[in-house]
């Protein structure tokens, strides 16, 4: 299935993703996960349909800044009914390719 491919607005703290027009992303599969971590170890926990939403992934992060993380999903992605929600701790940001 091919698929054009967008990148998020950068997460800094919990909420919806949202496309780079400001819309909340809808319906769609996660390709790819990037995070630049804190200081600090820190998580990122992506969820369907808002902060109390199903969640489809938890990645955990290493305590320095100088080591962000790239995580390719496997196949076609993950698939988000709703809309992806993103629970940030003690990251720097969070974007996610989708499409």
């Amino acid at each position: 299935m091919q698929t054009d491919v967008l990148a998020s607005v950068p997460l800094t703290a919990s909420g919806q993703f949202t496309a780079q027009n400001t819309n909340n992303i809808a319906r769609c599969r996660i390709k790819s996960i990037y995070i630049v971590p804190s200081g600090t170890a820190g998580s990122l926990v992506i969820k369907d349909g808002g902060a109390s939403g199903n969640v489809l992934v938890t990645v955990n992060t290493v305590a320095s800044a100088t080591q962000p993380t790239y995580l390719l999903m496997p196949g076609e992605g993950l698939l988000v009914q709703t809309s992806p929600y993103g629970a940030v701790t003690s990251l720097g940001s969070a974007t996610i390719f989708y499409g």
